[in-house]
């Protein structure tokens, strides 16, 4: 989730319309029940993760986690530029703008690699926090009937549920990971090229992860999309 202004930001807070936008947010959410938080180190991230938990009926006192692999991605010498500058650069060089990398700045690759490490540290977190919820069954599987636009869409019968906070681009590289190098099929219904655009304020993504644990320790066994870039909440 993520506030988008005419300039790229370092580390803004909220701008007002965020924080109606996370106000929204939390109050869509705030009958979903969140087991773990999850969260960007950078202000605008926490403060709309602080907004959610408080607006939600079931999880006031939460402990929000914050992850540094979980910032934004580094846009190098055009942090705090225009983002038509960017666009111009990325024109430029003759590539797309989400796979632009200007001078300086992290490469999909990279951020890619802080998505891995976020994940491996999130796994071993709620395993360590939910020893008591892990199941030797299978738990019943929503994902194959298409969402019902309700706020709890997939979520009603999986024990463990994680709120994570992060920023547009970051989770838009964070889709083409999903989708392309683990290969989660896509929701019913979603135009391919959705995949990858950018999410836009405070919109919401969910996945439903199993976990596989070994003598290696504890691996992802499968991924499945319930929706991508959902913004009900948001009034036009």
């Amino acid at each position: 989730m993520l506030a988008f202004g005419l300039t790229i930001k370092i580390d803004s807070p909220l701008s007002e319309i965020g924080i109606r936008q996370s106000e929204a947010a939390g109050q869509y959410l705030r009958d979903v029940k969140f087991t773990n938080v999850f969260v960007s180190n950078m202000k605008r991230a926490k403060q709309t993760a602080e907004i959610i938990v408080r607006n939600n009926r079931t999880c006031h006192d939460i402990e929000l986690v914050a992850d540094p692999s979980l910032k934004e991605r580094s846009f190098g010498i055009a942090e705090g530029g225009r983002v038509i500058e960017m666009k111009n650069m990325a024109k430029a060089a003759g590539q797309p703008l989400p796979e632009f990398t200007p001078p300086e700045g992290e490469t999909m690759e990279q951020v890619k690699v802080r998505i891995k490490d976020f994940l491996k540290a999130m796994f071993q977190r709620i395993a360590n926090d939910h020893q008591d919820k892990i199941q030797d069954g299978e738990i019943p599987d929503e994902t194959d009937r298409a969402p019902a636009g309700l706020p709890d869409d997939g979520v009603l019968n999986v024990p463990v549920h994680a709120l994570v906070v992060g920023h547009g681009a970051y989770m838009s590289i964070a889709m083409r990971y999903f989708f392309e190098d683990v290969k989660c099929p896509m929701p019913r219904g979603l135009d391919a090229a959705q995949r990858y655009s950018i999410c836009p304020n405070t919109g919401m993504c969910r996945f439903i992860i199993t976990l596989k644990c070994s003598n290696a320790g504890l691996a992802l066994s499968d991924l499945k999309c319930v929706f991508i870039n959902r913004r009900d909440h948001i009034k036009s």
